[in-house]
């Protein structure tokens, strides 16, 4: 039986604001913290007394000491709790639509993942986490937030971070740490002035062009990994201070080409899930999605190796997750494990265990929390609205939280669900039953969901591979995620079931009532055909406008 704490993990000690590290030597450069000295009074059995020079000298030794001991309270790293102690450096590296099972750690036996792998053999490996959305920024912006979807007034795709958002990353910039990204930003503007640097990919990697000007309607971007400048990210960085790092690919999004890779994946390394039809077309596409992954971890391996370089990889966590999952039919854009469960990869030498792994559920929405409560800031750390994982890094058999929870929301169409998901079920409520699971217009545009259309008109795609067209869709669906991990078999009118679907419905309705989700009075238009994947031009414009530009708000609506 698994035990909820909030409590401090074994080992780990409250300080004035914070909880604590270990001692642990390190060469990391620190906020530099005042050592105040304690005056040595001799012992006497009585009192002595002081002549007025020596009563002079003490008062203004005395009146220094204490100007001495307020500067340093006042200092970042007092303020944060560590007075005296080394904070961690933070790496949050994420993957841009990568499934969650797509690498060696994972159990896949031909994505070759080396680097990832190591990751987890040197650290702890999470079964069950979860992501908020099935969307790239509206799970960034909940990430970096704190928030649920709903909240951050970023909910749809492409939608800006409003003004005057606070995150975790602004927090740990104002008590002293250095703070960069690099690659994928996907963010909008007004956050910027909370990293001290951003070296950002080009958003021709994600964002399709017009064709207006005769450009080639696809996405391509001139550095297609994203990765290109971490390395450089953290050989920049100020080295008088903790930093945190947010390292965001563009591998594995689409559009794929051939090279990402040397020497590529083959079809006969193809695993096809049953959801997707197994042809030529489908195994191809799946090869050229292994061979960005392959690309990615390698990068990943640059980083560690540059932490290595530096002296610094003791104390620096490391957390390894994707934005959402697969960008193929049926997998990033639904609340199925395929669009929603993440790679979860925790490396930190100095607090860590190596080569474990834990059943905890863990929420993206948890990340804002857990890294500010390791960074000391733990009244921050308790204004997010997910919960610290802090203890499952220190006995990896307790539980952060008992439920993941997930939106869906408009990306390139319209759509509206929420899901409820713990260590082995799973409850999804389809809002919109009307309109079919379309995949993200990228994904239509590949060679996957081409095939699936010729087969379709065919009629030779078997039950589980037309999810995607099927209307009207079921209210409410429920899996045994262990009985049935393609989560093919929705048990919700089983009775054996009953007990099950009325624990998740009362708890997704605990979760709404206490986030304050909402169902939208709009819907929103497509901006592209469902079929062929192709730009309606007569409704898209980039960049896209905000929440409140269209809807007046950054609330509900």
């Amino acid at each position: 039986m698994k035990l909820m704490s909030s409590h401090a993990p074994p080992g780990w000690t409250d300080t004035v604001g914070g909880r604590s590290s270990l001692s642990q030597k390190s060469t990391v450069p620190q906020v530099p913290v005042p050592q105040v000295p304690v005056p040595n009074f001799p012992q006497s059995a009585a009192p002595r007394v002081l002549s007025n020079e020596r009563r002079a000298c003490l008062s203004g030794a005395l009146f220094a000491l204490a100007l001495f001991a307020i500067f340093a309270l006042a200092s970042p790293a007092a303020a944060a709790g560590t007075v005296g102690e080394q904070r961690p450096n933070l790496v949050l590296i994420i993957a841009d639509d990568m499934n969650w099972n797509d690498c060696g750690a994972y159990g896949h036996p031909a994505i070759r993942t080396p680097h990832i792998d190591k990751l987890a053999s040197e650290g702890l490996l999470f079964h069950h986490a979860y992501l908020t959305t099935n969307s790239c920024s509206p799970s960034r912006a909940s990430i970096i937030t704190g928030k649920y979807p709903h909240n951050t007034g970023a909910e749809q795709l492409h939608w800006p971070i409003p003004a005057g958002t606070e995150t975790f990353v602004g927090k740990l910039k104002a008590s002293g740490y250095y703070t960069a990204a690099a690659g994928k930003w996907h963010m909008g503007d007004a956050i910027r002035g909370q990293f001290d640097r951003i070296y950002e990919a080009s958003t021709a990697g994600f964002v399709l062009p017009s064709g207006e000007q005769g450009e080639p309607v696809e996405m391509i971007a001139a550095q297609p990994s994203g990765c290109e400048d971490w390395e450089l990210a953290l050989q920049q960085r100020d080295q008088s201070k903790p930093f945190f790092m947010w390292l965001a690919s563009l591998d594995p999004h689409r559009e794929y080409h051939d090279g990402a890779l040397d020497p590529p994946h083959s079809h006969a390394d193809v695993i096809v899930p049953e959801h997707l039809p197994d042809t030529p077309d489908v195994r191809e596409d799946l090869r050229l999605y292994y061979d960005e992954i392959g690309r990615l971890d390698g990068y990943v391996g640059k980083v560690m190796s540059e932490l290595e370089s530096q002296g610094i990889a003791n104390n620096t966590l490391v957390l390894f997750i994707s934005d959402n999952g697969r960008p193929f039919p049926r997998d990033k854009t639904t609340l199925y494990d395929g669009g929603i469960r993440t790679p979860w990869i925790v490396r930190w030498p100095a607090k860590v265990a190596a080569g474990k792994t834990t059943d905890a559920v863990v929420s993206s929405v948890d990340i804002a929390s857990t890294l500010m409560e390791l960074a000391g800031l733990r009244t921050a750390a308790r204004s997010t609205e997910g919960k610290s994982f802090a203890a499952v890094l220190a006995d990896p058999t307790v539980s952060a939280r008992r439920y993941a929870f997930a939106e869906d929301h408009w990306h390139d169409y319209e759509d509206h669900a929420r899901c409820v998901v713990g260590e082995r079920f799973k409850l999804i409520r389809n809002d919109y039953v009307d309109l079919p699971a379309t995949p993200s217009a990228d994904a239509g545009r590949g060679l996957s969901w081409q095939s699936m259309l010729k087969l379709q008109a065919a009629g030779q795609l078997t039950p589980a591979q037309q999810a995607c067209f099927r209307t009207p869709r079921a209210r409410w669906e429920l899996y045994d995620l262990v009985r049935d991990p393609g989560e093919q078999n929705n048990v919700i009118g089983d009775p054996a079931y009953a007990a099950i679907q009325s624990r998740l419905r009362s708890a997704m309705d605990t979760w709404t009532t206490q986030t304050g989700d909402y169902l939208p009075s709009k819907r929103t238009p497509d901006e592209f055909d469902r079929v062929t994947g192709e730009p309606d031009n007569t409704v898209r414009r980039r960049p896209r406008p905000s929440k409140k530009e269209m809807f007046g708000t950054n609330g509900k609506y």
